[in-house]
């Protein structure tokens, strides 16, 4: 049996805040690693760092023709 003061806690978030967090992310060109939630409602959007500059003339060569 569940107690009133056991009943679950509104969520201080939506799906749609994470979705324009991720958005944004993604916008500024950033790969997202994950996204955390934390208790108090806010959203953590991890990405990866950007990598130093290519050192060889064929390592900047390779990286622009990537993928």
């Amino acid at each position: 049996m569940t107690r009133a003061s056991e009943a679950p806690r509104k969520v201080p978030f939506r799906q749609i805040d994470v979705t324009r967090a991720v958005r944004a992310v993604v916008a500024c060109g950033q790969e997202v690693l994950r996204t955390e939630i934390r208790p108090d409602g806010s959203i953590v959007v991890i990405h990866r760092t950007a990598s130093a500059d290519p050192v060889s003339p064929f390592d900047k060569w390779k990286a622009q023709h990537a993928g």
